[in-house]
């Protein structure tokens, strides 16, 4: 960078830049050249706003550019604090706040570690999705602050994380497997952990207290295990009131508990007295699938199993339909028999009940369709897939045409038009009413961010 840029910038004079830009036009251009720092680095740095602001009107790419040491402007002010920078950086563009920088740091990580409070409200506000950002150690803004005892940003990013409803990022883990539980119990940090065992109490499921870290150790057994004066017993009643425990014993029967001479509550003894294993309140809550803690591919694997039980279920049900098939033919009734005229192989139901019949084949062709067109996503990226598609399609046109043949006369059009029409009506719903959930959502988003930035 000339020197005389780099003096304009580190004072913040706006009247030298315009007398070095009247010299060189294309001054600002060829700083691609001769420099891998730019004006706006400098600027920020000094907290110039005024200086920042006009080079970002002159030449706004500038504020998405990094320094020899991977910080971009945004990550700079960030760090300092500079709210002001911050905010006209912004107004370029948004996604700034999520630009990651040396060791995939955005710049919320930055205003996190070092407590800037302000700075991490408005990148929240500004780009909600910016909380779920991890760096090369897995760490998310809310590890650092608790890592680095930024209460003030703490709370900032918990109330964040509880308002947008993205509990999952609780359950996120670094690269040793701590989740921010793990963290603020290792550091004491008492209040943290009420927050944290807060959101769960109200939500309950929305955080899990029994993660287990890449050392074995649950939450419970950090505080166990590196004791101090520090608000330990409060924390530990905190942590077994949330029905936390300790690694070994979340495949033993028992909890240490405290016995009744008030002996000191980190020896844990496990005495006659000892409580038997804590069970979760809401078993429903407890086993939902919780991002973060449970494996996309296990989650997969599970959908996929329960789409092929529904699939085998529904099949089999559509060739052997409720009260069978007549095994004769009777064309004619010529009053001496109760039974409605029919053919072989047609549905016994059918021919008694149109309506009922009608109803059961819409219902079971549903399931039937929804399970294949669930099989048919979660294995859309397996090798085969031609084969496997041929299989789906081969598979429906079996049922179709055995949900064609058993319906009695006066039901095959419609059974003809429905389950044909089904498969493509099966898509297009799906993806409809996807598109009008996320559309009946999004104000419950925005009501969140200008509550956040409220308060």
């Amino acid at each position: 960078m000339e020197q005389r840029l780099f003096e304009a910038s580190q004072s913040g004079n706006i009247q030298l830049l315009h007398q070095l830009l009247a010299e060189n036009p294309l001054l600002l251009h060829s700083l691609a050249l001769d420099s891998a720092e730019n004006p706006v680095h400098v600027a920020s740095l000094a907290d110039h706003v005024g200086f920042v602001k006009e080079i970002l009107r002159l030449k706004p790419a500038l504020a998405k550019e990094m320094n020899p040491d991977g910080f971009s402007p945004m990550h700079i002010a960030s760090a300092n604090g500079y709210l002001e920078i911050v905010g006209e950086l912004l107004k370029v563009d948004q996604r700034l706040c999520r630009l990651k920088g040396r060791d995939q740091w955005t710049p919320l990580h930055h205003a996190a570690r070092r407590g800037r409070v302000d700075i991490v409200r408005e990148i929240v506000l500004a780009c909600p999705e910016s909380v779920e950002d991890v760096t090369v150690q897995g760490e998310t803004a809310l590890h650092l602050a608790v890592k680095n005892s930024q209460f003030g940003a703490v709370e900032v990013l918990v109330k964040s994380v509880t308002e947008m409803r993205k509990m999952n990022i609780l359950d996120l883990k670094d690269k040793h497997g701590n989740t921010v539980l793990h963290l603020a119990t290792w550091k004491k940090q008492h209040q943290v952990v009420e927050w944290l065992i807060g959101i769960g109490d109200s939500t309950p499921g929305a955080m899990e207290v029994n993660n287990v870290n890449q050392s074995g150790l649950t939450a419970l057994d950090l505080l166990l295990l590196f004791p101090s004066e520090a608000g330990d017993r409060e924390i530990y009643d905190t942590l077994s009131g949330a029905g936390a425990l300790r690694a070994q014993d979340l495949v033993h029967s028992a909890i240490p508990s405290f016995d009744t001479d008030n002996q000191t509550f980190l020896n844990c003894p496990v005495a006659s007295g000892t409580h038997q294993l804590q069970h979760p309140n809401d078993f429903i809550q407890y086993f939902k699938f919780k991002k973060g803690r449970d494996s996309p591919s296990d989650a997969r694997t599970a959908l996929l199993v329960v789409a092929v039980l529904v699939t085998t279920a529904t099949f089999q049900v559509g060739l052997s339909p409720p009260t069978g098939v007549w095994q004769d033919t009777e064309l004619k009734n010529n009053g001496t028999s109760s039974e409605p005229t029919h053919n072989a192989g047609t549905s016994i139901l059918g021919s008694y009940n149109a309506a009922a019949f009608v109803v059961f084949v819409a219902f079971n062709s549903i399931g039937f369709s929804v399970s294949l067109y669930m099989i048919n996503i979660l294995t859309s990226n397996f090798p085969l897939q031609l084969e496997l598609q041929i299989c789906i399609i081969a598979m429906y046109c079996t049922y179709n045409t055995a949900m064609i043949s058993i319906a009695p006369n006066n039901t095959k059009v419609f059974i003809i038009v429905f389950t044909s029409v089904l498969p493509t009506a099966v898509s297009l719903a799906a993806k409809s009413v996807r598109q009008l959930v996320m559309r009946l959502g999004e104000p419950l988003v925005n009501s969140a961010r200008r509550f956040i930035h409220s308060n």
